[in-house]
């Protein structure tokens, strides 16, 4: 049986939630990391939603790639289906990934996929709308600008520089 890999492109890069034996920078082709599902449980409610991060069709997208202990492979994709799984806006996947750590290496690894035809998908906001989104939105985590601030720093920290939400973080650090 192959191995299993998971590939995080925002939360699970810095707090993946499951055991793996190696971690990897890694780049997946055909999807771009996005501020494009309206948040109904996380980081909004039904009646004031903010917006979470999906993988969104075309670009690529710098994320992390984490291969899962032989034996823990059923297990990881459960506690995955929780997390990511919630309210089901993202199809689960599997695409194929190169590894950014010099090795040149690619494998196929799990993913989610923003799914289009969900309710939740906000698709391509403006800058304004999402502000305005962000900042009113607060759910079960916590607060929408924490989420969007708090991603910003672990990208960048990461070396990951995402110039869409770099201009909105600014946006919100001006008025904290």
């Amino acid at each position: 049986m192959a191995d299993l890999w998971v590939f995080g492109y925002g939360s699970l890069m810095w707090r993946p939630g499951f055991d793996f034996e190696e971690r990897a920078p890694a780049l997946l082709k055909g999807a771009h990391r996005a501020l494009c599902v309206y948040s109904i449980f996380h980081r909004g409610t039904r009646e004031q939603p903010g917006l979470v991060l999906g993988l969104d069709r075309g670009g690529a997208c710098r994320g992390a790639a984490f291969r899962v202990p032989s034996g823990a492979e059923e297990a990881t994709t459960a506690y995955l289906r929780e997390r990511e799984q919630v309210t089901v806006v993202y199809r689960e996947a599997v695409r194929q990934v190169r590894l950014l750590d010099g090795s040149g290496r690619g494998t196929r690894a799990l993913c989610y996929l923003v799914d289009r035809a969900h309710a939740q998908y906000a698709g391509d906001l403006s800058l304004e709308e999402q502000l305005t989104m962000v900042r009113g939105g607060r759910g079960e985590s916590g607060a929408n600008v924490d989420y969007v601030l708090n991603t910003v720093r672990h990208l960048e920290e990461a070396g990951v520089h995402d110039a869409s939400l770099v201009a909105l973080a600014a946006r919100l650090a001006q008025e904290s």
